[in-house]
């Protein structure tokens, strides 16, 4: 990838397939990024790009690669290849592009706390994700037929959103009076037989009708 090709990529700014990083400073967290692309739509990492999208360079870019891949090897689970090029602007300064392609093998995740933590991305920004996307993820991948009986609960469901368009897990289990482990399983069941599709949140993931072609 030239100059030119990283400078229009930048100036586009983050979103759901980019995301830049003056340096790599706290790696353990920039592989969060890494994990989320992976796990959604695939994108790019670019390191030596300033938060407003200009292409300054990062001096001693080696060094900073050095450190990213080495976190990407230790951290992310299960193992995550990216493809890495290098872009010198100067003697002193570059760019580094990691392209990171969406997974076969995905949901990856990292330990934070001794727990295993999986990321998304929504829009420019890489949230943790709820353990409905997590399966969701996971069974996605096996491209398998998702057969479900479309009994009370799954009218109840259809019917609220009708009148609201989005809901919640917890808000379903209020209003068909089931267990919350049953509104979870139905809603990923409906995501995997692309009746409803999930939309990640920080708090509460919202499940909507999924839109026709």
């Amino acid at each position: 990838m030239g100059l030119r090709e990283i400078i229009k990529l930048a100036s586009e700014g983050e979103g759901l397939r980019l995301e830049f990083k003056k340096k790599a400073a706290h790696p353990e967290k920039i592989v969060r990024e890494i994990i989320a692309l992976a796990n959604t739509e695939g994108g790019y990492l670019l390191i030596g790009v300033d938060d407003d999208g200009t292409v300054s360079g990062q001096r001693y870019i080696e060094e900073e690669i050095f450190v990213m891949d080495k976190a990407i090897a230790e951290l992310i689970h299960p193992p995550l290849h990216v493809e890495k090029e290098v872009l010198h602007l100067n003697p002193k300064k570059g760019v580094a592009i990691y392209r990171i392609e969406k997974s076969a093998c995905r949901p990856h995740f990292l330990f934070e706390n001794n727990r295993k933590k999986a990321y998304v991305r929504v829009e420019d920004r890489s949230i943790q994700a709820s353990k409905e996307v997590w399966e969701i993820l996971k069974r996605q991948k096996r491209d398998e037929n998702i057969v479900f009986h479309f009994g009370k609960k799954e009218r109840i469901l259809m019917q609220a959103l009708e009148e609201n368009t989005t809901i919640t897990v917890k808000e379903f289990m209020r209003l068909a009076k089931i267990p919350i482990f049953i509104a979870s399983k139905t809603l990923i069941k409906l995501v995997l037989a692309n009746v409803l599709q999930v939309i990640p949140k920080e708090n509460e993931d919202l499940f909507v009708m999924k839109a026709a072609g």
